[in-house]
Parts: structure tokens; sequence; C-alpha cells
């Protein structure tokens, strides 16, 4: 299909050097916008994170285009850092959705203008229902934010780019404003890397963020027996079916923890000549009080504690200092772990 002419643009020729400046000065501007976002931010934000901590409901996200675009993002960050979201798409609220919204919810509605028709027309309905309503907008003068009990203010930031109209800075400052809000509440509310662990259960980060027991070693997995018995007794009695692991936990009192033998410690017996020590009791030659971690501790921190102290072999005991699992490295030393300072290719060495 030929066209007209009346769509014809003018091409501009941009050298590759060229093209690198544009795109620096692109980013330039839209972190100035955060910078000026930043130092412009005082207590009306604090208003924010307490109207939303004390709000008997949920945190309901709205706006249209790009500012609903952002909003979704905003409303998944908030979910998975532990407070209760959903977007609530303006168009389909007027058509029926207005039925999830509830008294007592609180409602952010993103608008660079505050002028956005779809929007405004939720308002009366949303009044209606009894919420709190918060604007997040380019400044307080205007509609949105005149009809909102909060208005925070994003600022008024020129558009990224020659012609400065697509919506780029103002965009790139409400996605950091929701992430601060995300971030602010989840550290008042004290969201921990097991609640996280908990809202990420799927994928390689809820691999790196499982707690031990989901990986340990135990029943007839793990190797057993009393401190008072012989080295030779442990090594003929306690075998054990299937991964072979090189570590056997010592037990004393009330089969609580005493110590572990290794592999490494039985091989030092031969190395240094003490072939007599076979049968002596292997509390004499054990690790006494070993390392150990609690079978909820999740595995970033445990492949770190390994890594730091050079252990290939970790008994996790419960709150009575029984032995209730073993983690090997070989069982984690294949785990994606790369964003934690567990990945230090430090080397790994048997205990003891």
């Amino acid at each position: 299909m030929q066209s007209d002419g009346s769509d014809r643009r003018e091409v501009i020729p941009l050298s590759d050097d060229e093209q690198v400046r544009e795109a620096q000065s692109i980013v330039r501007q839209e972190a100035d916008a955060l910078l000026r976002l930043a130092d412009g931010l005082d207590s009306t934000f604090c208003a924010v994170i307490r109207s939303i901590r004390e709000c008997s409901g949920r945190v309901i996200v709205t706006g249209v285009g790009k500012a609903g675009l952002i909003g979704q993002k905003v409303v998944a960050t908030l979910a998975s850092t532990g407070t209760a979201a959903f977007f609530l798409h303006p168009t389909e609220a007027v058509h029926g959705d207005l039925g999830c919204v509830r008294c007592g919810d609180v409602v952010v509605a993103f608008s660079n203008s505050g002028e956005s028709d779809e929007v405004l027309r939720l308002v009366p309905s949303l009044r209606r229902i009894g919420v709190t309503l918060i604007a997040v907008t380019r400044d307080t003068q205007n509609s949105l934010s005149r009809l909102a009990d909060i208005s925070l203010p994003l600022g008024n930031h020129s558009e990224a780019g020659p012609l400065q109209l697509a919506p780029t800075s103002s965009t790139t400052a409400m996605l950091a404003l929701g992430d601060a809000v995300a971030m602010v509440l989840s550290r008042l509310n004290g969201f921990s890397e097991h609640d996280f662990a908990l809202f990420h259960p799927a994928g390689s980060l809820g691999a790196k963020l499982r707690p031990v027991h989901e990986v340990m070693r135990r029943g007839s997995q793990l190797r057993i027996a009393d401190a008072s018995e012989t080295v030779r007794q442990v090594m003929i009695d306690h075998s054990c079916p299937g991964r072979r692991t090189g570590a056997v936990i010592l037990t004393g009192c009330e089969g609580r923890i005493a110590g572990i033998f290794t592999d490494s410690d039985l091989a030092r017996l031969f190395e240094q000549r003490r072939e007599d020590q076979l049968d002596q009791p292997i509390r004499e030659v054990m690790t006494v009080n070993p390392t150990t971690v609690r079978s909820h501790v999740l595995l970033p921190e445990v492949i770190q504690l390994m890594s730091d102290r050079k252990l290939s072999e970790l008994p996790v005991i419960d709150d009575d200092r029984r032995p209730v699992g073993l983690v090997d490295i070989t069982d984690v030393i294949s785990m994606p772990v790369e964003p934690y300072a567990a990945a230090k290719n430090q080397p790994i060495r048997r205990t003891g």
C-alpha cells in the first residue's frame, strides 16, 4: 500500500557515536528526574505509608495508559514484598469491577496530568464505597489531586527525548516512587528473607531461597552414632544406603549432637599411624561442638557458612540440639547462588 505523502517523515541519519550520545542524554534526563523526585519527598510520603499500614483492606492501584502499566508493576512489587495489592483497570472498573473494592481499601491512582477522564470517572463511586484515595500526579494543582485524600506529587518533569512527548521521565518517576513505597512498607512490616522465599517458591529465585530442610539429607540417609562407640564400630555398623555421606554425626546425652567425624578424620588417623585409636571411643578423635544450623535457615546462608568455614558437611539440628539432617556440599554445589556472597571461588575442604 502506497502512502499519499501525508504521513511522510524526515529521516534523521545518526552515526553510531551520535546514537550513543542521544541514548546517554535520555538516560541522564531520566536520572535527573529521579534525583529531583528524591529531593522533593517530604512528610506527605509518610502520610501515604501510614494510610496503607492502617487500612483495614487492601491496596488497589489504578491508572490508564502508560501510567496504568506502571501501576501494574507497582502492584507486583507490593504483593511480592508483603503488601496485599491488586490492579484495577479504570475502564473495566466502571463496567462492574468496582465490585472488588470495599470500604477500608486504599486506592492509589497514577496519572501524571491528574486529568485522565477514565480515572476521574471512578472518583464518585470510590467516595460512595468509602476508600482512602491517594493521587500520584506531577503536582497538586489538578482535578485528581484536589479530589484525593492525599496527593503525592512526582514533580513536573520534562519528558526525555527530542520531542518530549512520550511518557519517559514521568513514568520512570512513578515507578521509582512505587518502589519506594513498597520497600519502606516491607521494612516497617518486618518483611524478611523467609517471607520473600515464601512468596517466590518457583524458578531459580525460589531455588536460591529454599530453606535447608528442603535439601538436607535425613532419615536413612544419615549416619548417626553414639560418641561412646569405637571408630571401628561406627565405620562398620553405621553404613548408609544410597547417597553416601562423608560424615558421621555423633550424639551424646539424650541424643544431642556431640561431634562429627569425617572421612578426613579417618584418613588422618592412618596418615599419622594412629591405627590403635580405631578401637578407642570415637569421641576422642571427633570434632567436638561442630558448626550446625537449624532447619529453617535459607540455603544461601548455609552455602555462605560452608564456604566461609570451608566445610563439606554441615549437621542440621532441632531446638533441642538433636540432629535432624545433614547438608553435604555435593548436594548444593550445583545450585544457583551467583547473587550471593557464597560464590567466592573459595576451596571447600572436609570438616575436621
